[in-house]
């Protein structure tokens, strides 16, 4: 592919062959920068491995672009719900019990997977490989909503809206308590506060935890900047003993939202992690109800919208997921619970 260097160029050669590529290559910085760096981009048969080379208006450059190449992970035929999908971008309401990408004690039967084999053909290729780019994960005991990459242009464009934190992701989440700011208990919990409307804020740093690497703990320093919202939908109990809360993201960290909410004290039902199978009371919610809560067997987290610009088509897109049976169940059992036990 030849490339012809526009006017008032920038001065680097990676930061102008950025600008000039034409979009339909789908050729994103770092596939670029990678390119740059393996000896396939040339001028006049001089290979230019180093990015900051100089470059002028009307230079013509090379650029030796191989076919993608077919990656390791195994395509297998998974039944997938696909909510929508076109070119370059697939959206999935992922089932709970899913890994999302191979990894050790998780080699086959993830999303990763079974997108190898739905889309096929139509992967175009993410950085040089026939894969789908993944921007963002759920944990695998939580379902719902997740959007994947079919080509570089739709993985660049994604990822970018990740970063800025400009995609919309609501989840529903069933927790211990009731979150208010009423609750003297929840103002000397360091790193909460309400906004207006009741609305619970919890901004600290996460980072692993130090003894169980497998889980993320709140920290004060050295770690990631996590803020998270959440609402109060509805309440369940006599007095009210668990909630139905609506939560969004101002970052994405992993375990955000329950690792968050269990430091507020209000751990989600279910959570085998975070310590979200306390003991709840028959009196305030009845027999059934309580059974419902103590045998429900994960994280009772939902992923239930998604909101972005299409990567390449710039319209907006809004996309929304149903409660899995498993949660409609467990709602249905706490809003007609059997009769609380008599003191």
């Amino acid at each position: 592919m030849q490339v012809v260097i526009g006017p008032q160029p920038p001065a680097r050669l990676d930061k102008a062959l950025a600008r000039d590529v034409p979009e339909q290559a789908s050729l994103s910085r770092s596939r670029l920068a990678r390119m740059i760096d393996e000896g396939a981009v040339s001028r006049a048969g001089e290979v230019l491995r180093n990015p900051r080379a100089r470059v002028a208006e009307g230079d013509i450059l090379t650029l030796q672009i191989a076919q993608a190449v077919e990656v390791e992970t195994v395509a297998q035929p998974i039944s997938l719900a696909v909510v929508w999908e076109d070119d370059d971008l697939i959206v999935i309401d992922k089932p709970a019990g899913m890994v999302v990408h191979p990894a050790p004690g998780s080699p086959d039967q993830t999303l990763v997977n079974a997108l190898l084999h739905h889309c096929g053909d139509s992967l175009s290729g993410i950085g040089g490989e026939k894969r789908p780019g993944i921007v963002h994960r759920i944990d695998k005991d939580t379902s719902g909503l997740l959007v994947a990459a079919k080509s570089d242009r739709a993985h660049h464009g994604l990822a970018a809206q990740f970063e800025k934190h400009t995609v919309l992701r609501r989840y529903l989440a069933v927790v211990h308590g009731v979150p208010d700011a009423a609750d003297p208990r929840l103002r000397g919990v360091r790193g909460t506060n309400f906004e207006a409307g009741n609305i619970l804020k919890i901004t600290s740093q996460l980072a692993r935890h130090r003894t169980d690497r497998q889980r993320q703990a709140v920290v004060w320093s050295n770690g990631r900047h996590a803020v998270t919202r959440a609402r109060v939908i509805e309440s369940f109990g006599a007095p009210p003993a668990v909630a139905l809360l609506e939560c969004w993201l101002e970052t994405g960290r992993t375990h955000q939202i329950r690792v968050h909410l269990a430091h507020a004290g209000h751990g989600l039902v279910g959570d085998p992690v975070y310590g979200g199978r306390r003991k709840l009371s028959d009196r305030a919610l009845g027999t059934g109800a309580v059974a419902a809560c103590a045998a429900f067997p994960r994280q009772a987290l939902h992923a239930a919208t998604l909101g972005f610009v299409h990567p390449v088509t710039g319209e907006s897109l809004d996309f929304a997921a149903p409660l899995p049976a498993d949660l409609a169940g467990l709602l249905a059992a706490l809003r007609v619970p059997d009769q609380p036990q008599d003191a």
